[in-house]
């Protein structure tokens, strides 16, 4: 702790190198402002004469012409003042002309001259000097001074440690086999002897990688908090600066910090923004590739005990430079996916702990609710429950706060808008149909969670379905199902319009369904007649619609394959709802009077059971809504 404090105070007192210097611009400054040359002279003596309230004005020819009747003459640069011989005050604008002054002072004339120079003439000659003085007193102030280090400031880096509510593992869930894998490093700066003795070689630098908010910043936080060592953070865009070599000065800078506290963590946040690939091409960023050889050099440099771990952190690994992600640099890639179901759960368990939740809140449903969200989500979503619960004016977080926080996040907020009938007709009829047809393939789908009309964000309304675990694959015959589920919305709306009142409203579900197709048939080949052959990216360099690997057959019969999945999925839809006229009908009913359906109500309507006439959570709803 005391080498801890120590560096702290030296951090501290180069932070304060700026206010030593605030004195030494007083002092030159009052400098200026005292300094005061006067350089009086008078061909014969006499004194120096005011002007009159109502002097005349002279020409400087006039001058020249009434030389010898000028009593007095007081000169101050190029404007003079003084008195006839009869007594009369003037004011006039002459040329310097030492043999005039010189004939009139023969002739009895009294002439002095003011040499005294204005605060602004004063200032343009001594600043450049002064400019100069601080210049050279940046350069030369001490052995770790220097003008790069003044101007670019202090070292980038942050100390982290010592502070007495330090992250540490038990702060951070859902990744327990990431946090398995960094354990070694804790290990190693723990009992650096145990590897020494068997000749093992600890990764000098190891690189975290992931989606935004999936905790690389928090992991590498919890690294230093368990090892109890210094803690270095950086961020990759600190490098950066508008003169150039300063980032390198800012590297070398931060090593020189490390080695001189290790063993120690270094951790530079974004390093993608100083380790991009470098360039062939002659208009590249020289200061940036100049400050990644630094960064190369520093930790290639490294002996195999110094005690110093690197952490990088960043989500484009694609874009980092191969030669920092050698072994003996970055020797070590941890990816940090996005937390699964169980992880979700242990997540909101975490921070759960930091709000009061109501006893009927299931956290495993909240979880299953919330496939592909980060731990920066979750902890977002419980944050905005809280935030609905203090609106509405409950005491404790309800289910509705979930799954109020969970639509708008995922959807955006609640839409306050007057909507005509006939469009919120045909919205129920088209969730109805989303609803039926996801009902109709239950066994295969995910189950429906809940159908509601109410607008958000984009969407006038929805049909949420609530998987029971995370998918990592998909049957074929999943897909096609969740094809005529996407599709269903807008058959309703042509089975009890007609084609000629259909809407632009399945627009999201056409391009998600397309998006799905696509993949299955040219990436995961589910198609017969494409086979197994991956052809789904596109060529940068080709045209529009183009793609690698494939003649311009191939990309036809991609887009006949798509168009003939779409139909079949389409017509499939139309098929169901068609039979099954009465039922949708019954649940467009139901979604036009409550305006939110549960998926528990969906099924009851659909087996024709009865249900609640009226639910308190949907009167509630739908007076906000309006």
């Amino acid at each position: 702790m005391a080498k801890i404090d120590k560096l702290k105070n030296k951090i501290k007192h180069d932070k304060s190198s700026w206010i030593l210097a605030i004195p030494l611009f007083i002092i030159l400054g009052l400098g200026v402002l005292a300094f005061d040359v006067r350089d009086d002279a008078a061909l014969p003596s006499g004194e120096n004469v005011a002007t009159n309230a109502n002097p005349i004005e002279l020409s400087f020819s006039d001058v020249l012409r009434r030389a010898n009747e000028i009593k007095t003459m007081n000169i101050r640069g190029s404007d003079a003042t003084g008195t006839l011989d009869d007594g009369t005050k003037y004011t006039a604008t002459i040329t310097y002309d030492p043999e005039l002054l010189t004939k009139m002072a023969e002739s009895g004339a009294t002439i002095s001259i003011d040499s005294t120079r204005p605060f602004t003439e004063r200032m343009v000659f001594w600043l450049p000097i002064l400019l100069w003085i601080l210049f050279f007193w940046f350069i030369f102030r001490g052995p770790r001074g220097g003008i790069t280090r003044s101007i670019a400031g202090q070292n980038p880096t942050k100390i982290m440690t010592g502070n007495p509510k330090k992250t540490t593992f038990k702060d951070v869930a859902g990744i327990d086999a990431e946090k398995q894998e960094l354990m070694e490093i804790v290990d190693f700066l723990k009992n650096k002897e145990k590897f020494k003795s068997l000749g093992a070689r600890v990764p000098r630098g190891v690189l975290l990688s992931g989606e935004p908010g999936t905790g690389k910043t928090l992991l590498a936080r919890a690294i230093a908090g368990e090892a109890n060592v210094p803690f270095f953070a950086a961020s990759g865009s600190d490098f950066s600066g508008i003169i150039v070599g300063l980032g390198v000065a800012k590297i070398k800078e931060m090593f020189e910090m490390a080695k001189r506290n290790a063993p120690c963590i270094l951790f530079i946040d974004e390093i993608d923004a100083i380790g991009q690939k470098r360039s062939t091409q002659i208009h590249n960023d020289q200061d940036r590739e100049q400050t990644l050889n630094q960064l190369l050099i520093e930790m290639d440099g490294f002996a195999n005990d110094t005690g110093i771990i690197v952490l990088g952190a960043t989500n484009r690994v694609d874009m980092l430079d191969p030669a920092l992600l050698r072994p003996g640099r970055f020797d070590r890639q941890v990816y940090i996916e996005l937390p699964d179901l169980s992880g979700r759960r242990e997540i909101l368990n975490l921070y759960a702990n930091r709000v009061k939740l109501a006893s009927n809140v299931d956290l495993m449903d909240v979880a299953r609710g919330t496939t592909g969200f980060s731990g920066a989500d979750l902890e977002n979503l419980l944050n905005e429950a809280a935030l609905h619960a203090v609106r509405v004016g409950h005491k404790e977080i309800t289910n509705e706060d979930m799954d109020e926080a969970r639509d708008k996040i995922m959807m955006g907020p609640r839409k306050v808008r007057k909507i005509r009938d006939a469009d919120k007709k045909l919205t129920a009829f088209h969730e109805a149909g989303h609803a039926f047809v996801g009902q109709h393939y239950a066994d295969i789908v995910d189950p429906i969670h809940k159908a509601t009309i109410i607008p958000r964000g984009r969407a006038l309304g929805m049909v949420q379905h609530l998987p029971i675990d995370d998918k990592v694959s998909m049957t074929i015959s999943e897909v096609r199902a969740q094809l005529s589920v996407s599709l269903a919305g807008r058959a309703a709306e042509e089975i009890f319009f007609g084609a000629d009142k259909i809407t632009t409203g399945a627009e999201s579900d056409i391009a998600g369904a397309t998006r799905l197709v696509r993949y299955a048939i040219t990436t995961a080949g589910l198609s017969d007649k494409l086979g197994m052959v991956a052809i789904n990216q596109s060529a940068p360099w080709a045209g529009r619609g183009a793609l690698e690997n494939a003649s311009e057959k191939t990309a036809e019969l991609v887009d006949s394959e798509i168009r003939k999945w779409m139909d079949a999925a389409h017509a499939d839809a139309k098929r169901i709802l068609s039979q099954n006229r009465a039922i949708v009908e019954k649940l467009a009913d139901e979604l036009l009077t409550r305006e939110t359906l549960t998926g528990d109500e969906i099924r009851d309507i659909i087996a024709g059971k009865k249900i609640a006439t009226k639910r308190k959570t949907s009167k509630t709803k739908t007076k906000k809504s309006k």
